[in-house]
């Protein structure tokens, strides 16, 4: 045990545990007062930084398509002549189900009758407009875009790990050609790495808060268990046991396998409602609603109503409430995100990967808008089943199980349903508790030590079950908004930290091939370190 707790870094691991109980600890004992600034944090954050979040976006996408396209994208990451880790349908659902979790069972079948209500650019709700926009909005937010602000990180953490062997899985570490060795090691270092964590509580919190009602709702139209708060701490508890024992397992034999098998129900599940379905209007609207995005993609990047307010002009709020939070989620989620696609990355080339986690990740996500939330808009339209009203008078859960009670065999896509949402929770945040714990270490040769796994795994129920109790989807949405911004600052570093040292590397090379390329020639001091120095020939 002495010998586990000196791999233990204990700046950041302390500082870590301390933030969370500063954040916690007084939103349980004022609950009102925790709840009032909390809403005066998203204000704040929505306001000077929404314009912010979106050119990351933007910004973000734009970069990877640089990458994936320039001579940085054909570098192996990994030995030369070795292999991906993991093949390709493995990678491919570790980094979907990590990436997304238990989010798109709460959104995907409802997201679009808030849409439908409330549609952006000033339009009026209820409208065949509004119809347009509600198919099509889910599918941007889930979309590139989002897996762009997952890469952000993953691009240097993958860089450093598996081509300049640094064993050490900390976000710190991706930013060291810009703020030295010295640094790293020291304060500046160290709050990289706590930000990173409380970026990654919000992250999960919001996630954690907003399944827990999706979860009880199932377990209420399974078995008549009641909806309240009491029993959403019983779900996330359970949850929490579940990945918990997946973390502790290790990547190959607890994530992989609940990947594996939470595609294997998705996929049943889409399918099922493709064949029993409307199954012409989810076609004609699914290709509608890719080709709204196509059309408009650069217009719903970068929409913010800077109008709003003004001389008549309505104030709808819809770009803070949904583009910014959107945004704002998958920050605080990437670097966590982007450490685990890193991890498991091996044997790729660094295009390869950007090109992987945008397709499998969009279109993965896109399926389920398509299927789920056009087989809702549906009921919605054709008078079957009056989703808006549920949604307004009831809850969005309710709502979710209404849609699902339609289908014929009710009673076991609802049991499906709800495994799925469990399997999905459970295999994002083991992967979490995962990524938490290696960073957490000053050394990782292989995965990180199993109690250090499990702490964590515990510990990141501890700030949504706080959440639960203040109530609403605000206050949840905030958690991300909030924690992601410190961020921002450090999503640009990241970026400028891999082009600047995969140029300096390949400049190096004695040769550089049309295909794959292998570095090999590195300088003996890195250019970062107090030896080094960024002339070296």
């Amino acid at each position: 045990m002495k010998e586990s707790i000196k791999l233990i870094d204990k700046p950041t691991f302390l500082g870590s545990l301390a933030l969370l109980l500063l954040v916690t600890i007084p939103l349980i004992i004022w609950p009102d007062q925790g709840k009032e600034y909390v809403g005066l944090a998203r204000n704040f954050v929505v306001e000077n930084f929404g314009v912010t979040y979106l050119m990351l976006g933007l910004g973000g996408f734009l970069f990877m398509l640089y990458v994936s396209l320039s001579d940085i994208g054909r570098i192996k990451l990994g030995e030369p002549g070795s292999e991906p880790e993991f093949k390709t349908s493995s990678w491919a659902s570790m980094l979907f189900c990590a990436g997304i979790g238990v989010g798109i069972m709460v959104w995907a079948p409802i997201e679009w009758a808030y849409y439908y209500q409330s549609p952006p650019f000033l339009l009026e709700g209820g409208t065949a407009e509004a119809v347009k926009w509600a198919s099509a909005y889910g599918i941007f937010h889930w979309g590139p875009v989002a897996w762009s602000i997952y890469l952000i990180p993953a691009l240097p953490i993958a860089y450093f790990y598996h081509v300049r062997k640094n064993r050490k899985l900390k976000l710190s570490e991706a930013v060291a050609p810009l703020i030295g060795n010295k640094n790293v090691r020291g304060f500046w270092g160290k709050l990289i790495d706590v930000l990173f964590v409380f970026g990654m509580l919000g992250g999960g919190a919001t996630t954690l808060g907003l399944g827990a009602p999706l979860l009880n709702e199932g377990l209420h139209q399974l078995f008549g268990f009641e909806k309240n708060i009491t029993m959403q701490i019983f779900v996330l508890l359970l949850a929490t046991a579940i990945f918990g024992a997946s973390a502790y397992s290790g990547i190959k034999k607890g994530i992989q396998s609940l990947s594996n098998f939470n595609l294997l129900l998705a996929m049943i599940l889409l399918v099922f409602v493709i064949i029993v379905g409307p199954t012409t209007f989810i076609a004609e609207a699914s290709l509608s609603s890719i080709s709204t995005v196509f059309e408009n993609f650069f217009s719903m990047s970068t929409y913010l109503e800077p109008f709003g307010g003004f001389n008549g002009y309505d104030d709808t709020q819809f770009p803070q409430d949904w583009t910014i939070f959107y945004w704002a989620w998958w920050l605080a989620f990437a670097p966590t995100i982007g450490l685990f696609i890193a991890r498991i990355s091996y044997g790729r080339t660094m295009a390869n990967m950007i090109i992987g986690s945008l397709f499998y990740g969009s279109f993965g996500c896109a399926l389920f808008f398509m299927v789920l939330g056009n087989y809702g808009l549906n009921l919605q339209l054709s008078g079957t089943l009056d989703v808006v009203t549920i949604l307004n008078t009831e809850s969005q859960s309710a709502a979710v199980f209404a849609i699902l009670g339609s289908l014929p065999f009710s009673t076991i896509v609802i049991a499906l349903y709800t495994v799925l949402a469990v399997v999905f929770l459970a295999t994002t945040f083991d992967s979490i508790s995962y990524i938490l714990a290696s960073v957490v270490q000053t050394e990782v040769d292989d995965e990180p030590m199993r109690w250090n796994r499990l702490f964590w795994a515990g510990a990141l129920s501890f700030l949504p079950i706080t959440l639960l109790f203040l109530g609403d989807l605000q206050t949840l949405q905030t958690a991300s908004i909030v924690a992601g911004a410190p961020l921002i600052l450090i999503s640009l570093m990241l970026c400028i930290s891999i082009y600047k040292t995969a140029r300096y590397d390949l400049n190096r090379q004695s040769s550089v091939p049309d295909h794959e390329i292998d570095l090999d020639e590195f300088p003996e001091h890195d250019p970062w370190s107090r030896k080094g120095s960024w002339k070296d020939d």
